[in-house]
């Protein structure tokens, strides 16, 4: 056999071969072309535009815009839960811009407007956090407190509503004393303080009906100790003259009964307990050693 032929017959020998594997190849390539019509139909379809399609699920949006799309909603269309969504996209998109500082108050404010008062103590608590030295500072920490305070509920319920709006709202005053925010502050921290002084009463009452004296003397003695200031004292003051004349304890009772003469000569209660203390052949007589007079004493009341 000639080089020629067996070189020609070598080329015919590996051209059949190459023509072999790509026909496999083809063949297989149709295979999984045809197999993937049928599955087409079971699902992959979807899967197949997943991977196709263009991804649309996020645009960031300039956070001057979101802003102003966040005011417009809560002042034009008083849509407040849309409107704090926007001012939290702002917080989302542009977290470190004076933007997200000023839409984070604003969706405190806007969460406070809705009456959604837990998320407005979230979102004023997290900017008191993250911008202490900031002049708004004082209205985040003023949000907290009013959103404590406008949730005090009836003194016949728990108060720990009470304690946190009392704890808020000192906080206002002790770190913003020159805010525009302190005076407001200061209204609702008394108006606190006399719901926890009118759930003292309420409660020393209810003994006092069931002839618990010494319990009752406790809870009026919480009023006049704490809460000298509150429209309770007078009646806790009387309720003490009744309490420790009940018991025989007749110095205390004097002492209860001059005090409320002195600070309060006008009132109801002086003259019930005026008359509660001549009924047992006394006089009001303020001993100077007793907590009653140490405790208005130190308020410049007595």
């Amino acid at each position: 056999m000639s080089a020629q032929r067996m070189t020609l017959e070598s080329g015919q020998s590996l051209g059949r071969s190459s023509l072999a594997r790509a026909g496999r190849s083809l063949r297989l390539a149709a295979g999984l072309i045809v197999l993937a019509i049928p599955l087409s139909g079971c699902g992959t379809g979807a899967l197949w535009d997943k991977f196709t399609q263009k991804d649309d699920t996020f645009n960031e949006e300039p956070a001057d815009k979101l802003y102003n799309e966040g005011l417009y909603l809560m002042n034009q269309r008083k849509d407040l839960k849309a409107a704090s969504k926007k001012f939290e996209e702002v917080d989302r998109q542009h977290p470190y811009s004076d933007w997200a500082r000023k839409s984070l108050l604003m969706s405190a404010y806007s969460f406070y407007n809705a009456g959604d008062y837990d998320s407005c103590i979230g979102a004023a608590t997290r900017y008191v956090t993250l911008h202490p030295g900031s002049p708004d500072a004082a209205y985040a920490q003023y949000l907290i407190a009013a959103s404590h305070y406008d949730q005090i509920p009836d003194i016949s319920r728990d108060q720990g509503r009470t304690e946190k709006a009392i704890a808020a709202l000192e906080e206002v005053i002790r770190k913003y004393p020159t805010s525009e925010y302190a005076n407001s502050a200061k209204a609702k921290l008394e108006g606190a303080r006399d719901q926890l002084a009118g759930k003292e009463m309420d409660v020393g009452r209810y003994y006092m009906e069931r002839r618990d004296y010494t319990a009752a003397i406790n809870r009026f003695k919480t009023v006049v100790t704490r809460y000298q200031t509150t429209r309770h004292v007078e009646e806790a003051l009387a309720r003490l003259t009744e309490a420790y004349m009940a018991i025989g304890i007749v110095g205390e009772a004097q002492t209860a009964a001059a005090v409320l003469g002195h600070n309060f000569p006008d009132s109801r209660w002086y003259k019930d307990a005026y008359n509660l203390v001549k009924s047992g052949g006394l006089e009001p007589s303020e001993n100077k050693g007793s907590y009653i007079s140490r405790a208005f004493k130190k308020l410049g009341l007595g």
